[in-house]
């Protein structure tokens, strides 16, 4: 992260004692810098579409429209900002929904600082946040979904290109990494994606990584 320009969160958490202990928390972090807060759903919605933060740390249980919800509703007004989901829920439905909704990450609320912000850092260079045990059974999720798929080639005419994006996304590789791998800048792996996305008719990592896995397309 450059120091000299901090990145921009907006935080949304609708317990007033946890709110401001994670606002103690990030202020610790000089590459970081909070830029605005809500408390339910709707509010946030109306104000990080205004002030276009680089990343949402988002509690899922809130007054109105859910986390869930709330990512859904980001994605489309302003697919540019990153969701980290920081919530007390760790079932894998949970997590899918949010991914699915187009959530780059997802902690839940008794990790550490460090974890935090490592997490931040991970969703800005494109990676997928999510923590050891909760990701085995997501990934346990994928591994059925794989189990159950049916081959067809190429059904949504994607390029030689874009087919190889996506089978490193399936494998976990952040942006980043994908870039280093191919050779190519992390905003072209991103400007793919985005080829990518709108071919399959998906908005996330996830329904990407899932629709490709029932056509055969793609291996864990």
């Amino acid at each position: 992260m450059d120091a000299a320009k901090p990145h921009r969160l907006f935080v949304v958490e609708d317990q007033p004692v946890l709110l401001k202990n994670v606002l103690k928390v990030l202020s610790a972090f000089p590459e970081l810098e909070v830029v605005g807060t809500a408390q339910e759903g709707e509010s946030a919605v109306d104000q990080i579409g205004k002030l276009l933060p680089d990343v949402v740390l988002l509690d899922l249980e809130l007054p109105g429209i859910d986390g869930i919800e709330v990512t859904r509703r980001l994605k489309v007004r302003c697919p540019q900002v990153e969701v980290l989901i920081l919530t007390s829920f760790d079932d894998e439905q949970k997590v899918y929904e949010a991914m699915q909704a187009g959530a780059s990450g997802y902690l839940v609320k008794r990790v550490g600082p460090d974890k935090i912000r490592a997490g931040i850092a991970e969703v800005l260079q494109g990676g997928t946040v999510l923590e050891p045990v909760i990701a085995r059974r997501f990934w346990n999720y994928f591994q059925a979904v794989q189990a159950k798929k049916q081959s067809v080639e190429n059904p949504w005419g994607l390029t030689p290109l874009e087919f190889d994006v996506l089978r490193y996304v399936a494998k976990g590789l952040s942006n980043a990494e994908v870039g280093q791998v191919m050779a190519i800048e992390r905003r072209t792996v991103k400007t793919h994606l985005g080829h990518i996305y709108r071919k399959m008719g998906v908005n996330s990592h996830v329904e990407a990584v899932v629709a490709a896995l029932k056509a055969g397309i793609v291996q864990l």
